[in-house]
């Protein structure tokens, strides 16, 4: 295994809370929608968030390889809690790359989820064509004036502090956006009912409207009219995550279904014994373990200072379209059982769908995919 120890002993305790404390609540999470603070409370205590954070600043200063390796593993026990570790490696990175020295103070508050954050980018005509974002930071004074809303937007509902993506500069396209760090329990900050969603329903979504927000000028993170290159910095790191989360999703899949087909029996023996069975476990378990592989061979170059983004796309690409197809193929093992909820693998296949979604749909993926053959050759 080309896992050092230190991240063998890092995904044995992401494993062991994953199959002890996540799977058991995740039936009971996804029926109840429920924010499980008192779960990412004890997460917080052994260090699953923030994975990358640098030990001077209070995290515990893993690499990339080391977080999909997480990720993959709290995955396995509900996606909803990957989901809320993967939101906070991003605001942390940023704060950590982009955030001054006042900014970063506001890390272990981050890190121990006492600070429960939101990334805030998606508008209704600005999902994945990021520059068609419309709401707006104007200078007031010393500070801003934040106008505008936001849709679709992971722990809106619940965030104590919201990071918004704004244009600063109407005629500047692209390079006319900056981020804000907005406290979310300000005056003009209107939150939008939590969304029912068909999967990962525990991870609270929902819509934030922003009415003549009084900002600070503390509260621009980083350099003004550089948000959008500085969001777009931290999504090849963010794919690797969501695919890791994919692979789990899937791994999972194929451990229930491998379970049942030993146990469930027809015409007198167990379905296991059947090839048409056999064949479906095999190319579960053949997918999974390739879209890990591409999940750790993308990881490896962010941590070795290669150009990823090829790498991180295709991973993610892969790895959503097989968590959907290969969670499908764990319901048809369970036959009808598979299709009633309360059966893991119906939830799973539930959960699976928005990976093909969510950091870039693997439409968009595919075009960055392209883009870099094109710009820089085909070989790897």
């Amino acid at each position: 295994m080309y896992l050092t120890e230190i991240q063998g002993q890092v995904r044995d305790m992401a494993r062991a809370f994953a199959d002890e404390v996540i799977r058991p609540m995740a039936e009971s999470l996804d029926r109840e929608e429920r924010f499980p603070a008192e779960l990412y409370g004890e997460m917080a205590k052994l260090g699953l968030f923030g994975i990358g954070v640098p030990e001077h600043l209070g995290g515990p200063g893993f690499d990339t390889l080391t977080y999909a390796v997480v990720m993959e593993e709290l995955s396995r026990g509900y996606a909803s809690v990957a989901d809320q570790c993967g939101l906070v490696e991003l605001i942390s990175t940023l704060l950590v790359r982009h955030g001054t020295e006042g900014q970063q103070r506001m890390l272990p508050d981050v890190l121990n989820m006492s600070a429960k954050v939101a990334y805030c980018i998606t508008e209704p005509e600005a999902g994945t064509d990021v520059s068609g974002i419309r709401t707006t930071a104007e200078r007031d004074g010393d500070g801003w004036m934040l106008n505008g809303g936001k849709i679709w937007i992971h722990n809106a509902p619940v965030a104590d502090v919201g990071f918004v993506l704004a244009r600063t500069d109407k005629e500047a396209g692209n390079r006319g956006m900056s981020i804000f760090i907005v406290d979310l329990n300000s005056a003009g900050v209107e939150r939008g009912p939590k969304e029912h969603k068909m999967g990962q329903r525990a991870s609270q979504v929902g819509a934030l409207t922003f009415t003549d927000v009084r900002l600070p000028g503390g509260a621009l993170l980083g350099q003004e009219g550089r948000g959008f290159h500085m969001m777009m910095s931290v999504l090849d790191k963010g794919r690797v995550g969501i695919a890791a989360l994919a692979v789990g999703i899937a791994q999972a899949g194929l451990e229930a279904a491998v379970d049942y087909a030993g146990t469930r029996k027809q015409f007198g023996k167990a379905i296991s014994d059947f090839q048409g069975v056999q064949w479906l476990l095999a190319d579960m378990a053949k997918d999974i373990e390739a879209a890990r592989l591409l999940v750790h061979s993308a990881a490896s170059k962010i941590d070795r200072g290669l150009d990823a983004t090829k790498a991180c796309s295709i991973a993610k690409c892969f790895a959503g379209d097989m968590a959907v197809q290969r969670t499908a193929d764990a319901v048809q093992v369970f036959g009808g059982s598979g299709y009633i909820r309360g059966f893991e693998v119906e939830r799973l296949y539930r959960d699976a769908k928005i990976t093909q979604i969510y950091e870039g749909t693997n439409q968009i993926q595919r075009m960055i995919i392209a883009r870099e053959l094109l710009k820089k050759g085909a070989r790897a």
